[in-house]
């Protein structure tokens, strides 16, 4: 069977070299099925050419199994990347993110990846929005989502860092990871990204996910916190098609964090 090839003259130097690290660095702990990589170069990334089937409540739950181990296999620090560059969104219009390591979720989540962003969109968020979402990340630097339901510290999770739906297929082998933005973050960041656009038996992968790993029972009212980056850079790279569900989600953030506490 032939390989998978992702080509493109007009990446950035390192888009591929970063990915390929992403997978590898995703597939080192064994515990979820990961696309292989074949081999890279500076204009392209051969991989290998999976067989898809069509989704299952009981491969979604092993999925949530799967992802809960690979996040507790644990990063060196948030924001931390296995390349020296980072990117985010498609191979057409990938846009460069920090990788600087840090030993607290805030400082990564808010300084490194929300504000630059919000920056960016401004426009698109007109006044009023970019205010409720200003407002948002500074409730996020705040401390509300440090923990998950506001008990304690995360630990640095192994996440893939863009799984939306479209970015996880299904195998005779298992739900298998593709396309990452591989870093050390927030557990909750995957799952938020799932939930973004719905993936398949979302429920189902929840519920494996808690039976690998227990959560607070409140803990996916959190997951706009965790979502909200994704959203941003949907705006940045699609348009304004995404601003009333941005500002919305702000909305949330800012409710869940009075309901914390902050």
């Amino acid at each position: 069977m032939s390989d998978f090839v992702k080509t493109s003259p007009s990446a950035p130097k390192g888009y591929f070299a970063a990915e390929a690290a992403g997978l590898r660095w995703l597939a080192q702990p064994q515990v979820v099925p990961v696309v292989p990589v074949i081999d890279e170069s500076k204009d392209s990334l051969s991989l290998a050419r999976l067989e898809t089937v069509e989704p299952s409540a009981d491969a979604a739950r092993e999925f949530g199994r799967r992802l809960a181990r690979l996040h507790d296999a644990g990063a060196p620090g948030f924001g931390w990347t296995p390349a020296d560059e980072a990117w985010f969104g498609p191979l057409e219009n990938p846009f460069e993110v920090a990788n600087t390591s840090h030993e607290d979720f805030l400082d990564f989540w808010a300084d490194d990846r929300l504000r630059p962003l919000a920056d960016r969109v401004t426009r698109a968020l007109g006044a009023d929005g970019h205010d409720r979402v200003d407002e948002a990340i500074d409730v996020i630097t705040d401390g509300a989502f440090d923990g998950i339901s506001g008990q304690g510290r995360e630990e640095p999770a192994r996440v893939h860092g863009d799984l939306w739906s479209g970015n996880l297929m299904w195998t005779p082998q298992g739900a298998t990871l593709i396309d990452p933005a591989a870093h050390g973050g927030h557990r909750l960041e995957d799952l938020a990204m799932l939930s973004l656009f719905g993936a398949p038996f979302l429920d189902e992968i929840f519920e494996g996910y808690e039976v690998e790993h227990p959560m607070p029972g409140d803990w996916q009212q959190d997951l706009p916190a965790h979502l909200f980056f994704g959203l941003l850079a949907h705006v940045h790279l699609f348009g304004e098609a995404y601003v009333d569900q941005s500002i919305a989600t702000a909305e949330s953030i800012i409710t869940r964090a009075d309901q914390l506490g902050y």
